[in-house]
């Protein structure tokens, strides 16, 4: 369990393939306190750590979990928001998170509002209903409030703005359009459409 608050930004520094994908991402975490069998949120994917140094982890990639994310996401020299396990006691600064992509965004445009950016981010129609104005969305593993929600004929498009604070501690700042995004909606919307369907089949 997450809760999208990025806890670092690592660098993808070696790919190896084993059957699975063998991913080995730089961090400044102290590797000390990290257990091998941990999880880590790596853009919003939770992964699992199998093997580290003083100054860097591992984790495998399934096949399955690269059909599911973002073209792109796990190439070398990458930066990559990084969030270790939600620890019973800590503050819930974002929302609950569970690592687990439900969908792919691609970014439409990122404009400048004041110090902010202003970013637009077009998703399937598969996804839409699960993405309300002022709702919480994880992108690439950051918890952010969306600003609204306009629906089209082959989705939808919603808006975010990112401040600078988050810009300078995650890779948000780098957004541009184009790139593609991992995205994973609110849980409540989640449960709500899964309790929704099946009152629906009664």
């Amino acid at each position: 369990m997450f809760t999208g608050i990025v806890s670092d930004v690592g660098t993808l520094s070696k790919l190896e393939e084993r059957g699975d994908l063998r991913a080995v991402l730089n961090c400044s975490y102290d590797m000390a306190t990290v257990d091998i069998g941990a999880s880590i949120a790596c853009a919003g994917v939770c992964l699992t750590v199998v093997d580290k140094g003083d100054d860097w982890f591992a984790v495998d990639i399934s096949a399955e979990t690269i059909s599911c994310i973002a073209q792109g996401q796990f190439t070398i020299g990458r930066r990559i928001n990084l969030e270790r396990a939600l620890k019973v006691g800590e503050e819930l600064g974002g929302h609950i998170v569970t690592g687990h992509v439900d969908g792919i965004g691609q970014v439409e445009s990122v404009n400048a509002v004041g110090d902010s950016h202003a970013v637009r981010i077009k998703v399937a129609s598969e996804l839409a209903p699960f993405i309300a104005a002022k709702g919480s969305i994880t992108v690439d593993g950051v918890s952010l409030t969306v600003n609204d929600i306009v629906d089209g004929d082959d989705g939808a498009v919603f808006n975010l703005n990112i401040i600078p604070h988050t810009a300078q501690v995650t890779t948000l700042g780098e957004l541009e359009a184009g790139r593609e995004v991992n995205l994973e909606i609110d849980i409540l919307a989640r449960y709500l459409s899964r309790m929704e369907k099946a009152r629906s089949a009664n």
